[in-house]
């Protein structure tokens, strides 16, 4: 049924001011009076910061002074300050800080704890405003000058902080990312000295990275005229005496290749000692990254961003790494915030007739956070076959790849914000079914092989996020699960045998003791 109501832009798109909505204080200032409004500016460095006092007007009330990095000379500065505030009969004010790296963070906490109001000024706004005021002439107190301007006209922004769990997930997912990326790294390292040593030997594997026994053979023998000597009955001896799973089937290409295989270049022996090297740094980075996630699970658990598991298409890694670079969801006033922030909209130009409104992505944006939701989107679109239809879809209308994944990173992040900010499951009219959350967590967990204790405590954590409502749905797959290892379905440990009864006892669905005795509650 066809609706003739039109889409109209929110009004909230056209602002009623110049200023930023989160850098405005004029309001304050009309009502003491810009005389009587103080503005401290301060610029900061790696050991030590120069802040000045100025009125609203720009008159300055305490010249550039320098303050060490440690709590006394704060402790004198924040004196100092209070000290000037009565002298001038400053009855409002607000501390404007220029971003640098990480070194206005001590700076930031000694003025907040001091009961200030701190506000963040990008090194950029201050780059603007210095250099038609005093161009060609760089120094501290002609950037406190700038960042002075900043603040009067709405530059000094308002940042929400963040406690010590979301933090600590933040640095977590941050940390994977950059051992995921030297992992990468490696990876192409250890394949150029490793074709160099033995050409052609890494095509003998589908994968690699996960064949223990290609790595046994390339530590017990040289080269491949060794390979080819020791034959198939040699390389079985050597890797069951090392305890290495294979299968004889996955030896013969070796013994083909070994057989025809070309010469290796010069250098061959440092090369497949520099291979087996890296290979043990990638290793040990992989055991890492698989901790790291385990703690990230963890923290996430404790999160409303844990519904998002119900997402087709979306995973506990993709999650995190959204939920730490979003923070707390209630920083958002709606799905646009989060796009805003983000920075996933076009660039515009224009000036009188002309108007190119369809520009590359804005430059200017949380990077970090575009990203998070970009790869969210890749998933999506490999992944999720209402997304991947709509790919193809755009495809075949001519649409240009970037475009496709920008549409579905704004419309993951409507379905996002509903979710996290409803505390609801997945709900969307063109997609049938929904993910479990419960049961996705604890193949993730699986797949980790984490030990039964924390996966107990992460499912009963995100069970308390999970809706009362939907506690039976999520009961059902479990019962599942359960039914097959009480009937030896699954081979192993059973380790979700002792689980299982104790989470479905908290969903409150079943009355189901627990075999291994502990307390439910």
């Amino acid at each position: 049924m066809s609706s003739s109501r039109t889409r109209r832009r929110p009004h909230a798109s056209r602002p009623d001011a110049v200023q930023k909505p989160r850098g405005a204080f004029h309001p304050r200032v009309q009502l003491v009076g810009p005389e009587h409004f103080g503005i401290v500016s301060v610029d900061c460095a790696k050991a030590r910061s120069k802040w000045m006092l100025a009125d609203f007007f720009g008159a300055i009330l305490v010249p550039p002074t320098i303050v060490e990095h440690n709590r006394t000379a704060f402790d004198v500065a924040v004196a100092q300050l209070r000290q000037a505030l009565r002298d001038h009969d400053l009855r409002d004010q607000l501390v404007a800080i220029e971003r640098t790296g990480r070194y206005h963070h001590p700076v930031r906490r000694a003025f907040a704890a001091a009961g200030f109001e701190t506000r963040i000024v990008h090194p950029f706004a201050t780059s603007r405003l210095r250099q038609p005021r005093d161009p060609g002439n760089k120094t501290d107190d002609t950037d406190l000058a700038a960042i002075h301007l900043a603040a009067v006209n709405g530059f000094a922004l308002v940042e929400h902080g963040l406690d010590e769990a979301w933090t600590t997930l933040q640095i977590l997912i941050r940390h994977r990312r950059e051992l995921v990326r030297k992992t990468t790294t490696l990876r192409t390292q250890i394949r150029e000295h490793l074709d160099a040593a033995l050409p052609g030997f890494a095509a003998c594997f589908d994968d690699l990275w996960e064949r223990d026994c290609a790595w046994h053979l390339v530590r017990h023998f040289a080269s491949a005229q060794d390979l080819h000597a020791a034959g198939l009955d040699g390389l079985c001896r050597s890797l069951d005496a090392g305890g290495v799973r294979y299968q004889r089937r996955t030896l013969t290409p070796v013994l083909d290749w070994a057989a025809q295989a070309a010469a290796p270049d010069l250098g061959a022996v440092a090369r497949r000692r520099f291979a087996l090297a890296l290979e043990d740094d990638r290793c040990q980075k992989s055991q890492e990254i698989q901790a790291l996630e385990r703690d990230i699970a963890a923290a996430l658990s404790q999160t409303p961003y844990i519904l998002l598991l119900s997402f087709p298409g979306v995973n506990v890694v993709s999650t995190a790494d959204f939920a730490g670079e979003m923070g707390p969801i209630e920083h958002y006033a709606n799905s646009r915030a989060i796009t805003g922030r983000a920075g996933l909209r076009p660039s515009r130009y224009q000036s009188d007739q002309v108007d190119k409104a369809n520009g590359p992505l804005i430059r200017c944006c949380n990077r970090k956070l575009r990203a998070a939701i970009l790869r969210a989107a890749d998933n999506l679109i490999k992944c999720n076959h209402h997304f991947n239809a709509l790919a193809h879809t755009w495809k075949l209308h001519g649409k240009d790849a970037r475009h496709t994944r920008v549409k579905v990173a704004s419309r993951f992040c409507r379905i996002a914000y509903q979710i996290v900010a409803g505390r609801q499951v997945f709900r969307h009219p063109s997609i049938q079914g929904r993910h479990y959350i419960l049961a996705k967590l604890m193949a993730f967990h699986r797949e980790h092989k984490t030990d039964a204790p924390a996966m107990l405590r992460d499912l009963q954590a995100a069970l308390q996020q999970v809706p009362v409502q939907e506690h039976a749905a999520e009961a059902k797959p479990l019962h599942e699960e359960l039914d097959r290892i009480q009937r030896g379905g699954r081979r192993g440990p059973q380790l979700l045998g002792d689980i299982l009864p104790i989470v479905l006892a908290r969903l409150g669905v079943a009355e189901i003791q627990s075999s291994s005795g502990e307390d439910p509650t």
